[in-house]
């Protein structure tokens, strides 16, 4: 008897594409060496709009793998609309490490101060802290190394380069402001690990203060927080309002200063919360 059903053949799988990587595009990455022999892997974006006569804004973002893609999207998404967003396009420089971690250990000596020990707040293991305080050593390689290999490669605007970092990368912006205000016209300081690096960057503070009152330099300074970072042992948040409070009186000679608290935020969800904020520090 006939069945009143069709029969059916068993359907061949498609076979497997090769699997290929995933590249953002208009993006490239590229290997450094700093003069002592650390290395760094750098991603780097090219706007899909023009450069001006100057060339273009440039953002050095640390925790490049981290913060890179996030960070992108919105200046890709925003700059479309200068005239509406106050973001321009811009280039994006992620300042990473080979292990390509979002938060790679190696960071841990770059953006720290060289605080004695005993000043240092106790680790959330109890164990003994990693090697710190080659901050300067890192500011060297990128005003040595990164910068003039990104200058190679496009046209940057020198007058409108912007440093951006969270966290101990927040720390290493105030300590490039204080120590190297040159290096930058912008930064940007996100939940800023003050409590880590006292008392060195009081008197980095009050070095830069007493600078500013005869440098006659324009900078602007963004400082982002969650409203949740206010938690014992660090207080972040206060320590860092307090901080934008000081240095306001310096907006007669040159620094403008903006704090901003993010409702609900904590420490990690704070970053895409204040990109697009950061991405309006740089002026048009």
């Amino acid at each position: 008897m006939n069945s009143s059903f069709p029969h059916t053949q068993p359907v061949a799988a498609h076979p497997q594409a090769p699997e290929s990587e995933f590249r953002l595009r208009g993006t490239t990455q590229f290997d450094l060496t700093s003069a002592t022999g650390r290395q760094y892997r750098i991603l780097m974006s090219i706007p899909d709009l023009p450069p001006t006569e100057q060339g273009y804004p440039i953002i050095y973002a640390l925790d490049g793998h981290a913060i890179f893609a996030t960070l992108l999207a919105a200046e890709r998404a925003q700059s479309r609309r200068s005239q509406k967003t106050d973001a321009v396009a811009s280039i994006i420089v992620g300042i990473g490490y080979p292990s390509e971690l979002p938060n790679s250990p190696e960071r841990h000596y770059d953006y720290t101060l060289p605080v004695p020990v005993d000043n240092l707040p106790a680790s959330r293991d109890g164990q003994p802290w990693p090697l710190h305080g080659g901050a300067d050593e890192f500011l060297q390689f990128i005003q040595e190394v990164l910068k003039p290999e990104v200058e190679r490669r496009q046209t940057v605007d020198r007058n409108r380069q912007t440093l951006l970092g969270h966290s101990f990368g927040g720390l290493f912006t105030l300590h490039t402001l204080f120590t190297s205000p040159q290096s930058f016209r912008n930064y940007v300081a996100a939940s800023p690990s003050l409590h880590w690096a006292q008392p060195q960057i009081v008197d980095e503070e009050q070095q830069f203060a007493e600078y500013m009152k005869t440098a006659q330099e324009e900078h602007h300074l963004f400082i982002a927080l969650g409203e949740l970072e206010n938690t014992p042992p660090f207080h972040m948040l206060q320590h860092a309002a307090a901080l934008a409070e000081r240095l306001q009186p310096l907006h007669e000679y040159g620094l403008h200063v903006r704090f901003r608290e993010y409702a609900d935020e904590n420490h990690g969800s704070v970053v895409p919360s204040m990109i697009s904020a950061a991405l309006r520090t740089a002026p048009l």
